[in-house]
């Protein structure tokens, strides 16, 4: 087959009315890592690139997501923490776009009825409407 497991997808097809950060940018905890000795868990690594994982809860804005699909996750493979633009706009959340987006398929099966899930990776994030680049998602492995 010639569709890879994570494939690139525009920002636009995902939030068509726009995506706004709630919350921080934050590491992705590694919980089949072992435990500090402070009790807290290592920060998760991207398998195919060795980079730290940070992730964020945004809010899709399309008033039609049922209520499983108004908060989405977005991770990101950075080896400094991916700092989201300054909100200027009169909402609580941050309006954002994702730059390099790829989607990955999967199935939800923890409900009485599995249904189909996506996980979001994106290479950065941008102001809505602020002149971008689809910067590519790493690749390259980096020294761990």
């Amino acid at each position: 087959m010639a569709i890879a497991k994570r494939f690139p997808i525009a920002h636009a097809m995902v939030f068509p009315n726009g995506a706004f950060l709630r919350g921080y940018v934050e590491p992705v905890a590694d919980f089949n890592g072992e435990k500090r000795a402070d009790g807290s868990r290592p920060q998760q690594r991207d398998k195919e690139t060795g980079l730290p994982l940070w992730q964020c809860t945004v809010i899709d804005g399309d008033d039609d997501a049922n209520r499983k699909d108004i908060g989405v996750n977005v991770k990101f493979a950075a080896e400094v923490q991916p700092v989201p633009p300054k909100n200027t706009s009169p909402l609580p959340w941050t309006p954002v776009e994702f730059t390099g987006l790829t989607a990955l398929p999967w199935i939800d099966d923890s409900g009485p009825r599995p249904r189909l899930s996506w996980s979001f990776r994106a290479s950065g994030m941008v102001a809505p409407g602020q002149d971008r680049t689809d910067a590519k998602p790493p690749t390259a492995k980096a020294a761990a």
